[in-house]
């Protein structure tokens, strides 16, 4: 998992209330059990026209020229902003799988979806919760002014505007450290991996007969 620390992006403004996970990511493309190829069909019924199917060139679509991450603006767009409730409905991890390899390292949101929220931090995304003023006031301040970046400081905990103003937001500090780190709950157990071999080597040691049984199970 990649580590997040400090991280300055252009802001793409979805302006929706009670985004779900199927519209994140439909769920004709859940079939594959890789945890990659997901970004191209990230909203895929709002970014294009015609229905998607899982193998499809994207080129070969036509896309929806209204959707606002089709639009030049916000090309590359690595912060988005959005609504209260975002990440709802079903738990499925592929929506932030597919939400990260679009390119986003970072949501700004008034509210989500706990599963979701959850989902996030296990796969390096950062999911910031600010109050609904606040995020009204940075949907104007990008529609106003294009190229609108923002720079999100994991460790000051703190979201800086173009002009140099702070927001401050929480994070739980559990999930900050893994953030800051780049470690997953695989990464959290290998740090461990010593301890794990030296106690598997032990137990073999003292009940070799468990070695035969596992492998005939």
């Amino acid at each position: 998992m990649n580590k997040f620390t400090v991280h300055q992006g252009l802001v793409a403004p979805m302006d929706r209330e009670n985004v779900d996970t199927d519209a994140i990511i439909p769920k004709q493309f859940l079939k594959s059990i890789r945890k990659t190829g997901f970004g191209p069909n990230l909203f895929d019924e709002w970014r294009y026209l015609d229905k998607g199917e899982p193998g499809q060139d994207p080129a070969s679509r036509k896309a929806n020229p209204d959707f606002v991450l089709n639009q030049t603006r916000y090309t590359d767009a690595s912060v988005l902003l959005t609504r209260k409730n975002f990440g709802c409905g079903s738990s499925r991890e592929h929506a932030p799988w597919a939400i990260d390899q679009f390119g986003f390292r970072a949501i700004i949101a008034p509210s989500y979806a706990d599963i979701f929220f959850n989902n996030c931090f296990k796969n390096g995304l950062l999911p910031i919760v600010l109050p609904e003023a606040t995020v009204a006031q940075l949907f104007d301040e990008v529609f106003a002014f294009p190229g609108y970046s923002l720079t999100i400081d994991l460790e000051r905990q703190v979201v800086v505007k173009p002009q140099g103003d702070e927001i401050p937001f929480e994070v739980q500090a559990f999930r900050k450290y893994c953030l800051l780190n780049g470690l997953d709950d695989i990464g959290l157990t290998l740090r461990h991996k010593d301890k794990i071999q030296a106690f598997e080597a032990e137990r073999l040691a003292t009940k070799p007969w468990l070695a035969h049984t596992m492998v005939n199970h």
